[in-house]
């Protein structure tokens, strides 16, 4: 991207900020045009590739835990501390594929469910059954943004002391796994009203305090049966680790783990505006609330990976896989322009939108 562009990009963005809440998000109606051309420009790439999808999670999940191992058994802090690192990276990158478990269409990945399960979400206590069910309530254009929608809080509409909150909070992830998993799993099989209640209030990905889960039914329920027996069996075995090997490795697999929570929320931090009030909204204003940052952008790829950049033209296309959402975003800016509804969604990157969010809690303008 040249300057000149990226100046023009910068005014762009700062325009949008000076007319934020001109209207109420709740208000705007549909772009039926914007709508029509995500739908016809992206059927020839709408199918999930199990040979982009196979690799990336295993490069990923290797070289996550090749650098755990790294991180663990080498004696010298600082090359331990790089490991460290590039743990967390590499296994945010692992788990990001929850994300895609989520809307990939049915038998379009076979085993990949299993295969992810066994190598991500059992080993770091956050098995796909906790996103599965959940997260799908947040594409629903009635819930959207509204008190049923377990990934929503308006944020933006709240006391500047809920931003540090949010982040702080996901530092004790892994001591909240290892309670779910290693303390309440056991606790709620011999204790029926209790296995009811950690069900309903600790078995979701979700951000709502509010949110209570339904009882899960057919394929899904047997899916949580044998996931949830994993994480708990894993669980048993960091805390037996201790008196066998130390605390150092349960206590890098925290670190490393609190390191991915941490990153995720950061990402989840700006993957919306959060300026809904609870209204339902249409399908333009959803897309409106939330966030791409396309290229030149180089590091969305580290923070927000497994398209996670493209948050917004995810909401408008929910089901095309993650390979697919740069080549839709290409499309999309050449027939519809960066000027159109579609552009408005484009951010230039991570600090400019925590910059917004975080003066928009404080009152000012966003």
């Amino acid at each position: 991207m040249t300057a000149l562009k990226k100046i023009e990009v910068r005014h762009a963005e700062a325009a949008r900020e000076k007319d934020m809440d001109a209207a109420p998000k709740a208000g705007i109606a549909d772009d039926v045009a914007m709508l029509r051309a995500a739908a016809e420009l992206t059927r020839d790439i709408a199918k999930a590739r199990p040979g982009i999808y196979w690799p990336d999670l295993l490069a990923s999940a290797v070289l996550g835990y090749a650098a755990l191992a790294g991180a663990i058994l080498i004696g010298s802090w600082p090359v331990a501390l790089l490991c460290g690192v590039v743990a967390v990276i590499a296994l945010y990158r692992a788990l990001g594929f929850i994300h895609e478990l989520t809307h990939v269409r049915e038998g379009a990945l076979p085993g990949f469910r299993f295969g992810w399960n066994l190598l991500v979400g059992v080993p770091l206590l956050i098995p796909s059954f906790l996103y599965e069910g959940v997260h799908t309530l947040h594409h629903q254009r009635i819930r959207y943004g509204t008190v049923e929608d377990p990934e929503y809080l308006p944020l933006a509409l709240m006391k500047p002391w809920s931003l540090p909150l949010f982040i702080i909070v996901a530092l004790l992830a892994p001591v909240g796994v290892l309670l779910r998993f290693g303390v309440l799993t056991p606790l709620g099989l011999l204790f029926p009203p209790l296995r009811r209640l950690v069900a309903e209030k600790y078995s979701a990905l979700s951000i709502n305090p509010a949110f209570r889960r339904r009882p899960a039914e057919g394929e899904l329920r047997r899916q949580w049966f044998w996931q949830e027996a994993g994480a708990m069996l894993w669980a048993f075995a960091l805390m037996a680790s201790v008196p066998v090997l130390g605390w150092k490795p349960l206590l890098v697999w925290a670190a490393v783990l609190s390191g991915v929570a941490v990153l995720n929320q950061l990402r989840t931090l700006v993957a919306h505006l959060w300026e809904n009030d609870g209204a339902a909204m249409t399908v333009t204003a959803q897309y409106l609330d939330s966030v791409n940052v396309p290229p030149p952008a180089l590091l969305a790829p580290l923070w927000a990976p497994v398209g996670l950049r493209y948050h917004a033209l995810h909401h408008l296309l929910p089901s095309l896989p993650y390979h697919s959402l740069g080549e839709a975003h290409r499309r999309l800016v050449a027939k519809l322009g960066a000027q159109s509804t579609y552009g408005q969604a484009s951010y230039s990157g991570l600090f400019l939108l925590v910059g917004r969010l975080a003066r928009a809690t404080m009152g000012g303008r966003a």
